[in-house]
């Protein structure tokens, strides 16, 4: 019987750290992105780039923030081609992710798990997330690999 009551109070305190944790995630977060660290490398002077942090935050994902002066080096040692470049480099799950690229599509790389480098949202699409000018232009999200291929991935 003591050893009934001992699980019973060991999964009860389980359901409830695992309840806790779930309603601290935002409402419209994705569970898929809880323990799912994002490293991103930006300048400390861009707000669109802060913009994507928060993006990434709301999505359900922790963000660990390097803000730096020169992007650049951490773009190419991550193997970002200059035509896929934007202003922030990020990683997660062993993807470089550069860019204004959705949560929505990093969860998808992450399940999918594409032999690939990562995903890019070239140059700042005035609609991508940080960005969010409500144009309604259309912009593409571009898989890449250390190959130089490259091919859309989602359509935005």
């Amino acid at each position: 019987m003591k050893t009934r009551k001992t699980l019973l109070a060991a999964l009860t305190g389980a359901l409830a750290i695992g309840a806790a944790a779930f309603a601290a995630m935002p409402a419209h977060a994705d569970p898929a992105a809880a323990g799912q660290e994002v490293e991103v490398w930006k300048s400390p002077s861009c707000g669109c780039c802060g913009g994507w942090v928060k993006h990434m935050q709301a999505a359900g994902f922790t963000v660990k923030v390097h803000d730096i002066e020169d992007v650049q080096p951490v773009k190419t040692a991550s193997g970002v081609p200059d035509a896929l470049g934007s202003c922030h480099t990020a990683k997660v799950g062993g993807y470089v992710v550069e860019g204004h690229v959705p949560a929505k599509d990093v969860l998808r790389l992450l399940a999918e798990k594409p032999k690939a480098t990562g995903l890019s949202a070239p140059g700042m699409p005035a609609d991508a997330p940080g960005m969010d000018m409500g144009t309604g232009q259309p912009y593409d999200v571009i898989l890449f690999d250390a190959g130089g291929g490259a091919k859309v991935y989602a359509r935005h």
